[in-house]
């Protein structure tokens, strides 16, 4: 082999470089996030002094302010139109009605005596004391794209329904909540005084009793704001003797103190980033994840002392929203060929009301929107992997195993499929629009003590999280997100899923 004269070895050392520094400079920005960038984020969401984030409060607003800023920081723009008294905003104000704890009350059927706050639990109305014929309407729904009729040949004016929980469809905790709202309205513009749910849903009857017979939210109608409205209750139907009662008689008395309300309002935060392809800019991928958590002592449903009786909520969900901050300040300075809107979504822990609203007030056309990356998570106990709700319904999951591989992390799809949790975060509000909606979760496989150690209890605080991981899991999202936006061609929910005919109408085709 020919040797090089020594002179040219100091211009081969400089080409070797300069390529180098190419090689690197190529890498989009998420590749060069600092731990200590995503750690700031955590320890200011999740600290003490923000009281458990809980919709509509004081530490809930001041953290809605922080993604704000953090976006007008970063460079993302408010929503082109999106205006609050003829000033661009990044809020969308969400309107709340705050109601108070469960009052007492009874409910008799027959011999049986159902007494409040045990049996069951008032989940809207004001104090009443009625007795009236009691009406089965089943589901209490009407649907005709899915054959639902509940109310067909049934007269319930001035009479008391009762209901099965959920829907013909599904039975998760979340689709209770949501319908349960539903329900009443349409049994109040049947004329039925009064709503009883047979609550069968596969969640310990003791917890949902915890949960919510204290402080419950729901979004503010407008249109209903003027009228009174009837109450409506949820039972234990787990209990044998309480549902043969209930189903036994033909008339019962329904009395109760009533929950006291209020309108309060929380936001949701949103920023935009214009994608660069001429053609392909015009549609855009949606970034989400909610901010709120549960609040402080009594509010938070578990057990607590008098040295921390704060919910913090580190897991759930202050990693998901630095997730999307992650995401804002990389896309930001090297914005992919889509159009990026980035939703920091409040009240998903009152119902999945943030997204639930944003879909009914869409701050751009939902048509336009090719696919939501939502992030959530009750915890982890594997940090080699991100796992995903969805990882094979929603017609990405080459891209988000390459952008979790690049940083070291494997994929996991669908831990604990009993759990039903493809429907228990904000995604299902843009499934259910037909918008393909994974959500992308610290790792775990299933629910075990490591999850349910800190799920929603005092202790998940920034101390007790993995920051390195967090770095990890936050790089992986906002890479997933950039290869997703950068495709050629939109993805597609997989043939047969339960949101495709959703998809087929929003989309048409």
């Amino acid at each position: 082999m020919r040797k090089l004269p020594l002179l040219f070895l100091p211009a081969l050392l400089l080409l070797n470089t300069s390529v180098f520094c190419q090689k690197k400079k190529s890498l989009p920005p998420e590749f060069s996030i600092k731990k200590s960038e995503t750690e700031a984020h955590m320890r200011f969401l999740a600290a003490d002094e923000l009281l458990g984030r809980r919709t509509g409060e004081q530490g809930n607003l001041v953290a809605a302010r922080y993604i704000a800023e953090q976006f007008r920081k970063l460079g993302l723009v408010p929503v082109p139109g999106n205006t609050a008294s003829g000033t661009s905003t990044y809020y969308q104000n969400v309107p709340f009605e705050k109601m108070g704890a469960n009052g007492g009350g009874e409910i008799i059927a027959g011999e049986e005596k159902l007494k409040s706050g045990e049996d069951w639990i008032l989940m809207n109305g004001e104090a009443t004391d009625i007795t009236a014929p009691l009406v089965y309407a089943s589901f209490g729904l009407e649907n005709a794209a899915k054959g639902w009729d509940d109310y067909k040949g049934l007269d319930v004016k001035g009479k008391i329904v009762l209901l099965q929980s959920g829907t013909p469809d599904v039975q998760t905790p979340s689709e209770i909540i949501a319908s349960s709202n539903e329900k009443r309205k349409l049994a109040a513009e049947k004329g039925a005084v009064a709503v009883i749910e047979l609550f069968n849903a596969p969640m310990p009857w003791n917890m949902v009793n915890r949960y919510f017979a204290g402080e419950k939210m729901a979004l503010a109608d407008a249109k209903d704001a003027s009228k009174k409205a009837i109450p409506q209750a949820w039972v234990n139907g787990k209990e044998a003797k309480i549902t043969r009662a209930l189903r036994g008689v033909q008339t019962l008395t329904f009395k109760t103190a009533g929950r006291k309300s209020q309108l309060v309002n929380s936001y949701n935060v949103a920023g935009y980033i214009q994608g660069t392809d001429p053609t392909l800019k015009s549609e855009y991928i949606l970034l989400s994840a909610h901010y709120d958590h549960v609040g402080v002592g009594k509010q938070g449903g578990q057990a607590f002392t008098p040295e921390d009786s704060i919910f913090n909520g580190a897991r759930d969900n202050a990693f998901g929203t630095v997730a999307l901050l992650t995401a804002a300040e990389a896309l930001a300075k090297n914005p992919p060929k889509r159009s990026v809107l980035i939703v920091a979504l409040t009240a998903e822990e009152v119902g999945l009301l943030g997204g639930k609203y944003y879909v009914g007030h869409p701050l751009l056309p939902l048509n336009k929107c090719i696919f939501n990356l939502n992030s959530d998570g009750a915890g982890y106990n594997d940090t080699t992997i991100v796992s995903v709700m969805g990882l094979n319904r929603t017609g990405v999951k080459t891209e988000i195993e390459t952008a979790s591989k690049a940083f070291g992390l494997g994929v996991f799809a669908d831990p604990s499929p009993e759990q039903g949790l493809f429907d228990r975060s904000d995604n299902v509000s843009f499934a259910k629009e037909g918008i393909p909606a994974p959500t992308f979760t610290p790792g775990f496989k299933e629910f075990s003590g490591d999850i349910m150690k800190h799920y929603h209890q005092a202790s998940d605080n920034p101390e007790t999280v993995d920051f390195n991981y967090l770095l990890k899991f936050c790089q992986a999202y906002t890479y997933t997100a950039r290869l997703i936006a950068d495709r050629k061609t939109a993805p597609q929910w997989v043939t047969g899923d339960k949101y495709e005919a959703a998809a087929k109408k929003l989309y048409g085709k």
